[in-house]
Order: C-alpha cells, then sequence, then structure tokens
C-alpha cells in the first residue's frame, strides 16, 4: 500500500558535538523543510564578535505589512525508491522562499529543492504556481526559482545588509511552519559570525543565530532586520527536539546577493578552492592550521602539508581559520595567489591556481 510521506514530519540529524571549533555537546541540528533535514550546523566562538546592541525601527506589525505579500510557500514533489512490492512512493515536503525580483524570481534554501519533480510556489494572495529551478548552490545552501506570475502577485523584497546587524537587533521571521503559511515570528540576533555546514560539507561563514521562532517549513523564508529588509534566508536550527528551542539560522544576506546575482546570470556560483581542511593554529602568532590536503588540489600540487601554518594569504594576513576562508573566498577560480606559512619553525611562501569548489 502507498503511504505518502506525511508532509509535516519532523526529521532530524544527530550530530555528536562540533567538528571543529569550542563548546557544544551532542544536540540535534537540523534543516528546515518539512519532510526531511539535510543540513547541519556547526558554532563557534569568534573573538571580534559584536557586542550587545539595541536598535529602534518598524513595529512587528508594520514589518509583516510592509513585506508579507513578498513571502511564499513552496511545496516539493519528488519520487522516493520503494521496494519491488510496493512500487515508488511520491513525497511532498514544504518550505518557504521569497519573492527576489519583478521578472519572478524566487530565493529559497538548495536543500527545500534538492531531488524535486515539480516545485509549486502559493503566494500571499492564495494563488499557486508551477516553478522552475533556475540555479542551486549547495556551498551556501541557496537556490533561485522561476515563476510566471502576474505583475500583481509579484512583491518583491528589499536585500538590507547583513553587516550592519549587531547582536541584539530586533529580526523577525516569516514562513511556513508546518505548512502555516505567513506565520511571523519575532526576536533578536542572538550572534553573529556563526558557521553553518552546508548540504555538500562547506562552511557558510558569518551566518546569523536568532532566537525568533523557527521550525521544519521555515527554510528559504527571510530573516527580515528593523526596517524590513531581508538580512538573512533562514536554514537551520539546533534542538534536541527536532524544533524550535530558540536557536536558528540564516545565511547572511551578503553571501546571498553575491550567489543569487550568480544563479540568474550563469545558473550557478562558483567558489575558489584551495582543498584544505583547517583549525585556528594554537601557536603564538596565530594563523590557520592545516588538518587536511585532499588529493589532486591546488593545496596538494604546492606540497602543503598537515601541521603546516598558514600566516598570509597573498598580501592579506590570517589570523585564523576563518580568516583563511574568507581570504580564499573572496578571490575566483582559476586565480593566482601566493600563500605564505610555516613549517617547523620555517617560513615558505608558494604560489598556488585556485580551482572551482567540487560538487
Amino acid at each position: 500500500m502507498r503511504r505518502p510521506t506525511p508532509t509535516l514530519s519532523l526529521v532530524a540529524a544527530l550530530v555528536a558535538g562540533a567538528l571543529i571549533g569550542v563548546g557544544g555537546g551532542a544536540a540535534t541540528y537540523a534543516g528546515l523543510s518539512s519532510g526531511g533535514t539535510k543540513t547541519v550546523v556547526r558554532q563557534v566562538t569568534v573573538a571580534d564578535s559584536q557586542p550587545a546592541s539595541s536598535t529602534s525601527g518598524l513595529s512587528v506589525n508594520a514589518i509583516y505589512e510592509r513585506t508579507h505579500k513578498g513571502v511564499v510557500e513552496i511545496t516539493v514533489s519528488e519520487q522516493s525508491q520503494q521496494s519491488p512490492f510496493d512500487g515508488s512512493q511520491s513525497q511532498q515536503a514544504q518550505g518557504s522562499g521569497f519573492v527576489y525580483d519583478a521578472e519572478g524570481h524566487i530565493v529559497t534554501n538548495q536543500h527545500v529543492v534538492d531531488g524535486a519533480q515539480s516545485i509549486s510556489v502559493k503566494f500571499w494572495n492564495g494563488k499557486t504556481y508551477d516553478a522552475t529551478v533556475v540555479g542551486t548552490d549547495a556551498s551556501t545552501d541557496l537556490a533561485v526559482l522561476k515563476v510566471d506570475a502576474p505583475a500583481s502577485v509579484l512583491e518583491p523584497l528589499s536585500l538590507g545588509d547583513s553587516n550592519d546587524l549587531e547582536v541584539g537587533h530586533a529580526v523577525v521571521a516569516i514562513g511556513s511552519p508546518f505548512g502555516l503559511e505567513q506565520t511571523v515570528t519575532a526576536g533578536i540576533v542572538s550572534a553573529l559570525h556563526r558557521q553553518m555546514t552546508s548540504p555538500n560539507n562547506f562552511t557558510i561563514d558569518d551566518s546569523i543565530q536568532t532566537d525568533a521562532a523557527i521550525n521544519h517549513g521555515n527554510s528559504g523564508g527571510p530573516l527580515l532586520n528593523a526596517q524590513g529588509k531581508v538580512a538573512g534566508v533562514n536554514a537551520q536550527i539546533a534542538s534536541d527536539s527536532g524544533g524550535n528551542e530558540g536557536v536558528g539560522f540564516a545565511i547572511p544576506s551578503s553571501t546571498a546577493k553575491s550567489i543569487v546575482s550568480q544563479l540568474i546570470d550563469t545558473g550557478k556560483a562558483e567558489h575558489a578552492f584551495l582543498g584544505i581542511g583547517l583549525q585556528d593554529a594554537t601557536a603564538s602568532g596565530g594563523g590557520a592550521e592545516v588538518t587536511d590536503v585532499r588529493a589532486n588540489t591546488p593545496a596538494a600540487r604546492a606540497n602543503l602539508r598537515v601541521g603546516d601554518v598558514i600566516t598570509r594569504v597573498g598580501e592579506k594576513r590570517v589570523a585564523t581559520a576563518d580568516e583563511l576562508r574568507a581570504a580564499i573566498n573572496a578571490r575566483k577560480p582559476g586565480e593566482r595567489v601566493s600563500i605564505s606559512y610555516t613549517r617547523e619553525g620555517a617560513s615558505h611562501t608558494v604560489r598556488v591556481q585556485l580551482t572551482s569548489r567540487p560538487s
């Protein structure tokens, strides 16, 4: 007997502690699309995290009135392989998204639409339109869809600058938790510079932590600042229960702006790739210590080794693993760059040609 998976099922992945960084025992880290969990989050403490702050702005009601018509509910249908006796089973999952422009582009999470056979987008007026995938980027868990909807339905949201956020700033989330469209929750920025692990196991830096209630089905919806602009794209939660416990995470709008533009222009996003695992160096002077070197990568060809401490990328000094990742992410595939590092007390510099991050 064919029994479709319930749209509102709570499925969570158990992660035994943090991958890299400090603190954290075992906890449940979950992606937010109803019907499954595909991503995890990693939390780190950073030295330059902003202090608590407050800011004036619009009321929650004013933010809702200004933005709710730009928030959509996304329903994804996919086929799952079953036993020869039962045949294949159709599954549905739900997520959220928001209107990006007047051309009908919709921003959501990559994990919301991953494996989709068909996608529909429901707007504020109850109208539903089929959507096609323009492009996805698993490295940042972002996707762009396209709908052929009339201009009267499309209400694009404005992107804010996530770099302007401070801890304590008010934020509002709008989405479809458990399929309950147009749900509004409010809170503050709980922390900045968190790290999430993307669906293909790369780091999403500078993620926003919030205590605004976020649950399954909120994936891909906007996290709005006090001016009603998109400061982040809701993506993950940390939870022992699988539901909201006041620890949610959003992809910063600064990342979304760059990636979404690439996806609309070319259907894909490219990221520079060195090919190493990292952790903060414990030696005085700081730097990023190499913990792994992948075969057939720029790092391997440059003879970088586990234990090397990278201190500079080009002219930029790097004091932490985060700074090194940011320095590489600021480059383009194919670009040549000098890497300075120390090995057994001796300083070295090599030239490497960065490649594109593998899928």
